[in-house]
């Protein structure tokens, strides 16, 4: 039986989805304006970064839900997955870096950067968590 979402969950899924969905038009009008028009100088900039804003704010997003959370357990669920996802991200960004400093991959990352893997890792730290302590969570 499914858990019923606590008002933070709701409140984490609510963010979660304007500011993905932002992302995601930020992304793309950046990314048409650069192919068809490309901008320079400070505008250029501000374009480029305005997609970073949301994603940004998605960890905010994450961190505010572990503080807003009542349930010790769910808490703790949340920091754990956080904790896997942090690391995850950090090791296939780490092992992605030494393979480029000597040349055995091509430079750049096709746009996975580590948010894409932290994303990931959020997913994986779920199942981590459902097989080490039979539950994901709520949300």
């Amino acid at each position: 039986m499914a858990r019923k979402m606590s008002p933070a969950a709701k409140r984490y899924t609510v963010r979660l989805a304007v500011l993905m969905s932002l992302y995601l038009v930020l992304f793309f009008v950046a990314t048409w304006l650069f192919r068809h028009d490309r901008p320079s100088g400070v505008i250029a900039v501000v374009l480029a970064l305005a997609p970073a804003v949301p994603v940004i704010g998605v960890f905010w997003a994450v961190m505010r839900f572990i503080v807003e959370e009542t349930d010790e357990f769910m808490r703790m669920l949340l920091v754990r997955q956080c904790l896997f996802a942090s690391g995850f991200s950090l090791a296939v960004v780490t092992v992605w870096e030494f393979l480029q400093n000597f040349d055995l991959v091509a430079p750049g990352n096709g746009g996975f950067g580590a948010f894409f893997f932290w994303a990931m890792g959020l997913g994986l730290g779920a199942l981590f968590n459902k097989v080490t302590m039979g539950t994901a969570g709520s949300c």
